[in-house]
């Protein structure tokens, strides 16, 4: 039995032709006396031969066992090959330091009240508040410029300033 058009259908199949066929005539494929002979062969059709010549000349759907069976995606390894390894170089020690000095920033901040030692570091908001303020009247450039002096601090791009 090479030929796969002589195997025998059942009831589930010959129900699965006759819901198809309904739908091709709902969509107005089939006038009602075709549908109506295509219904009486469907209903006394033996083998897929019989059934298939009623979709001859309709688009799909189809019903299940007349559609090709795909072909099988070869299987995935069961464990793929690593992925290559990339070596991590560290930045240099100088990507995160800026080239501004604290000990200037600093000087600058206590000699000179009005936010120069911001404006120095790229702290251009403080800066301008500090002039605006005249440096808090000096108390608040002094304690900044001291600060500055002794832990430091970060340029306007987030950099340690350096010693």
């Amino acid at each position: 039995m090479n030929d796969p058009d002589a195997i025998r259908i059942g009831t589930a199949e010959r129900d699965d032709v006759v819901r198809i066929l309904g739908a091709h005539f709902t969509e107005g494929r089939l006038p009602v006396d075709e549908y109506d002979e295509r219904i009486n062969v469907a209903v006394n059709a033996v083998t897929r031969r019989d059934v298939r010549a009623l979709f001859v000349d309709l688009p799909p759907p189809y019903p299940a066992f007349m559609v090709p069976p795909t072909i099988a995606a070869p299987p995935l390894p069961a464990y793929p090959p690593p992925a290559p390894v990339h070596a991590y170089y560290p930045p240099p020690p100088d990507y995160y330091y800026s080239p501004k000095s604290k000990v200037v920033a600093g000087i600058l901040q206590i000699f000179l009240p009005f936010g120069v030692g911001r404006f120095y570091t790229g702290h251009y908001g403080i800066a301008v508040a500090q002039l605006l303020t005249c440096g808090g009247f000096g108390i608040w450039t002094l304690i900044d410029g001291i600060l500055l002096l002794v832990n430091g601090g970060t340029d306007g791009e987030g950099r340690r300033l350096r010693d």
